[in-house]
Protein backbone atom coordinates (compact mmCIF):
# COMPACT_ATOMS: atom_id res chain seq x y z
CA UNK A 1 0.00 0.00 0.00
CA UNK A 2 1.16 3.53 -0.80
CA UNK A 3 0.72 5.66 2.30
CA UNK A 4 -0.47 9.25 2.08
CA UNK A 5 2.59 10.61 3.86
CA UNK A 6 6.09 9.49 4.73
CA UNK A 7 6.72 7.22 7.69
CA UNK A 8 9.18 9.87 8.85
CA UNK A 9 6.19 11.92 10.03
CA UNK A 10 4.24 9.06 11.57
CA UNK A 11 5.70 9.31 15.06
CA UNK A 12 4.95 13.05 15.18
CA UNK A 13 1.42 12.43 13.91
CA UNK A 14 0.80 9.83 16.60
CA UNK A 15 1.99 12.13 19.38
CA UNK A 16 -0.01 15.08 18.04
CA UNK A 17 -3.28 13.15 17.90
CA UNK A 18 -2.59 11.51 21.27
CA UNK A 19 -2.08 14.89 22.91
CA UNK A 20 -5.17 16.24 21.16
CA UNK A 21 -7.43 13.45 22.41
CA UNK A 22 -6.01 13.72 25.92
CA UNK A 23 -6.53 17.48 26.12
CA UNK A 24 -9.97 17.41 24.48
CA UNK A 25 -11.33 14.91 27.01
CA UNK A 26 -9.37 15.40 30.21
CA UNK A 27 -8.92 19.17 30.14
CA UNK A 28 -11.55 20.63 27.81
CA UNK A 29 -14.30 18.25 28.95
CA UNK A 30 -15.50 16.91 25.61
CA UNK A 31 -16.37 13.29 25.08
CA UNK A 32 -14.10 11.38 22.72
CA UNK A 33 -16.97 11.00 20.25
CA UNK A 34 -17.85 14.70 20.34
CA UNK A 35 -14.30 15.77 19.65
CA UNK A 36 -13.94 13.21 16.85
CA UNK A 37 -17.11 14.58 15.23
CA UNK A 38 -15.71 18.11 15.37
CA UNK A 39 -12.28 16.97 14.18
CA UNK A 40 -13.98 15.54 11.09
CA UNK A 41 -16.50 18.34 10.47
CA UNK A 42 -13.77 20.99 10.75
CA UNK A 43 -11.96 19.47 7.77
CA UNK A 44 -8.75 19.11 9.76
CA UNK A 45 -9.04 15.33 9.69
CA UNK A 46 -8.74 15.43 5.88
CA UNK A 47 -5.54 17.46 6.12
CA UNK A 48 -4.23 15.03 8.70
CA UNK A 49 -5.00 12.08 6.41
CA UNK A 50 -3.09 13.73 3.56
CA UNK A 51 -0.11 14.29 5.82
CA UNK A 52 -0.23 18.09 5.78
CA UNK A 53 2.84 19.12 7.81
CA UNK A 54 0.76 21.83 9.44
CA UNK A 55 -1.45 19.25 11.11
CA UNK A 56 0.69 16.15 11.63
CA UNK A 57 3.70 17.93 13.08
CA UNK A 58 3.28 21.72 12.84
CA UNK A 59 0.82 22.10 15.72
CA UNK A 60 0.75 20.75 19.24
CA UNK A 61 -2.14 18.51 20.17
CA UNK A 62 -3.69 21.35 22.18
CA UNK A 63 -3.45 23.73 19.23
CA UNK A 64 -5.02 21.08 17.02
CA UNK A 65 -7.99 20.82 19.39
CA UNK A 66 -8.45 24.58 19.50
CA UNK A 67 -8.35 24.89 15.72
CA UNK A 68 -10.74 21.98 15.19
CA UNK A 69 -13.22 23.31 17.73
CA UNK A 70 -13.12 26.86 16.40
CA UNK A 71 -13.50 25.72 12.79
CA UNK A 72 -16.54 23.67 13.80
CA UNK A 73 -18.23 26.63 15.49
CA UNK A 74 -16.97 26.52 19.09
CA UNK A 75 -16.54 29.99 20.57
CA UNK A 76 -16.01 29.46 24.31
CA UNK A 77 -12.72 29.89 26.11
CA UNK A 78 -10.40 26.90 26.31
CA UNK A 79 -9.06 25.75 29.69
CA UNK A 80 -5.37 25.52 30.41
CA UNK A 81 -3.98 21.97 30.28
CA UNK A 82 -3.55 20.39 33.66
CA UNK A 83 -0.59 18.31 34.80
CA UNK A 84 -0.73 14.76 33.50
CA UNK A 85 1.78 12.33 34.97
CA UNK A 86 0.67 9.21 33.13
CA UNK A 87 -0.63 8.57 29.64
CA UNK A 88 -4.43 8.45 29.77
CA UNK A 89 -6.66 6.00 27.91
CA UNK A 90 -7.58 8.85 25.56
CA UNK A 91 -3.91 9.51 24.89
CA UNK A 92 -3.54 5.88 23.82
CA UNK A 93 -6.62 6.16 21.61
CA UNK A 94 -5.18 9.10 19.71
CA UNK A 95 -1.80 7.43 19.46
CA UNK A 96 -3.10 4.15 18.02
CA UNK A 97 -5.72 5.86 15.88
CA UNK A 98 -3.12 7.92 14.02
CA UNK A 99 -1.12 4.75 13.43
CA UNK A 100 -4.17 2.78 12.27
CA UNK A 101 -5.32 5.49 9.90
CA UNK A 102 -1.87 5.74 8.31
CA UNK A 103 -1.43 1.98 7.97
CA UNK A 104 -4.93 1.18 6.74
CA UNK A 105 -5.55 4.21 4.53
CA UNK A 106 -9.08 4.49 5.93
CA UNK A 107 -10.48 7.96 6.47
CA UNK A 108 -11.14 9.12 10.01
CA UNK A 109 -14.79 9.34 9.00
CA UNK A 110 -14.88 5.63 8.08
CA UNK A 111 -13.05 4.71 11.26
CA UNK A 112 -15.58 6.68 13.29
CA UNK A 113 -18.56 5.21 11.44
CA UNK A 114 -17.49 1.55 11.37
CA UNK A 115 -15.39 1.23 14.53
CA UNK A 116 -16.47 4.12 16.75
CA UNK A 117 -14.77 5.89 19.61
CA UNK A 118 -16.49 3.83 22.31
CA UNK A 119 -15.20 0.58 20.82
CA UNK A 120 -11.73 2.07 20.43
CA UNK A 121 -11.68 3.19 24.05
CA UNK A 122 -12.93 -0.24 25.17
CA UNK A 123 -9.77 -1.79 23.72
CA UNK A 124 -7.54 0.18 26.08
CA UNK A 125 -7.48 -2.23 29.06
CA UNK A 126 -6.34 -5.21 26.94
CA UNK A 127 -4.42 -3.45 24.18
CA UNK A 128 -2.56 -0.46 25.62
CA UNK A 129 0.49 -2.58 26.42
CA UNK A 130 0.23 -4.70 23.27
CA UNK A 131 2.09 -4.04 20.05
CA UNK A 132 0.66 -1.66 17.49
CA UNK A 133 0.20 -4.61 15.13
CA UNK A 134 -1.97 -6.47 17.63
CA UNK A 135 -4.09 -3.39 18.20
CA UNK A 136 -4.45 -3.02 14.46
CA UNK A 137 -5.64 -6.62 14.15
CA UNK A 138 -8.30 -5.93 16.80
CA UNK A 139 -9.45 -2.78 15.01
CA UNK A 140 -9.57 -4.60 11.68
CA UNK A 141 -11.80 -7.25 13.23
CA UNK A 142 -14.24 -4.62 14.50
CA UNK A 143 -14.21 -2.90 11.12
CA UNK A 144 -15.06 -6.13 9.29
CA UNK A 145 -17.95 -6.86 11.65
CA UNK A 146 -19.55 -3.43 11.30
CA UNK A 147 -18.89 -2.34 7.74
CA UNK A 148 -22.04 -2.61 5.58
CA UNK A 149 -21.90 -4.41 2.25
CA UNK A 150 -21.51 -1.10 0.45
CA UNK A 151 -22.06 2.58 1.15
CA UNK A 152 -24.31 2.76 -1.90
CA UNK A 153 -26.58 0.09 -0.49
CA UNK A 154 -26.72 1.78 2.92
CA UNK A 155 -27.64 5.15 1.42
CA UNK A 156 -30.22 3.61 -0.90
CA UNK A 157 -31.93 1.86 2.01
CA UNK A 158 -31.71 5.01 4.11
CA UNK A 159 -33.83 6.84 1.53
CA UNK A 160 -36.18 3.88 1.08
CA UNK A 161 -35.45 3.25 -2.60
CA UNK A 162 -35.50 -0.16 -4.21
CA UNK A 163 -32.70 -0.86 -6.65
CA UNK A 164 -35.16 -0.45 -9.53
CA UNK A 165 -36.38 2.91 -8.20
CA UNK A 166 -32.86 4.26 -7.79
CA UNK A 167 -31.93 3.02 -11.25
CA UNK A 168 -34.93 4.81 -12.75
CA UNK A 169 -34.38 8.05 -10.81
CA UNK A 170 -30.62 8.23 -11.49
CA UNK A 171 -30.52 6.81 -15.00
CA UNK A 172 -27.88 4.29 -13.92
CA UNK A 173 -28.37 0.85 -15.45
CA UNK A 174 -29.99 -1.54 -12.94
CA UNK A 175 -27.45 -4.31 -13.49
CA UNK A 176 -24.60 -1.85 -13.06
CA UNK A 177 -26.17 -0.55 -9.85
CA UNK A 178 -26.48 -4.09 -8.50
CA UNK A 179 -22.85 -4.78 -9.32
CA UNK A 180 -21.71 -1.64 -7.48
CA UNK A 181 -23.73 -2.65 -4.43
CA UNK A 182 -22.40 -6.20 -4.35
CA UNK A 183 -18.81 -5.18 -5.03
CA UNK A 184 -18.68 -7.05 -8.33
CA UNK A 185 -17.77 -3.71 -9.91
CA UNK A 186 -15.59 -1.09 -8.22
CA UNK A 187 -17.67 2.01 -7.65
CA UNK A 188 -14.47 3.98 -7.08
CA UNK A 189 -13.82 3.57 -10.81
CA UNK A 190 -17.29 4.66 -11.89
CA UNK A 191 -17.64 7.52 -14.36
CA UNK A 192 -18.01 10.95 -12.83
CA UNK A 193 -21.47 11.44 -14.34
CA UNK A 194 -22.61 8.15 -12.78
CA UNK A 195 -21.41 9.16 -9.33
CA UNK A 196 -22.92 12.61 -9.70
CA UNK A 197 -26.31 11.20 -10.71
CA UNK A 198 -26.35 8.80 -7.75
CA UNK A 199 -25.19 11.47 -5.29
CA UNK A 200 -28.00 13.80 -6.40
CA UNK A 201 -30.64 11.11 -5.92
CA UNK A 202 -29.23 10.09 -2.54
CA UNK A 203 -28.54 13.67 -1.40
CA UNK A 204 -24.96 12.98 -0.48
CA UNK A 205 -21.47 13.92 -1.55
CA UNK A 206 -19.78 11.88 -4.24
CA UNK A 207 -17.11 10.83 -1.75
CA UNK A 208 -19.84 9.36 0.48
CA UNK A 209 -20.38 6.71 -2.22
CA UNK A 210 -16.75 5.70 -2.52
CA UNK A 211 -15.45 2.62 -0.75
CA UNK A 212 -12.27 2.77 1.35
CA UNK A 213 -9.17 1.37 -0.31
CA UNK A 214 -7.87 -0.77 2.50
CA UNK A 215 -5.66 -3.14 0.56
CA UNK A 216 -4.50 -6.18 2.48
CA UNK A 217 -4.84 -4.70 5.94
CA UNK A 218 -8.51 -5.50 6.48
Amino acid sequence: MIHSYSELYLSDAMVTLAEAFDYAVNDAGFSLSEFMDRFISSGISSGFERGSPRFVCGLSGIELVMMAMEKSGWSEEFPKPGPHYEASPEYWCGHILAYYQWRSGLSFRDIRDYIGMDRLLALYPTMHEASEERAMDALNSIFRQNKPKSKLQSLRKLWGFSQSELSEKSGVNLRTLQQYESGAKDINKAAGKTLLALSKCLRCRIEDLLEPDIGSFI
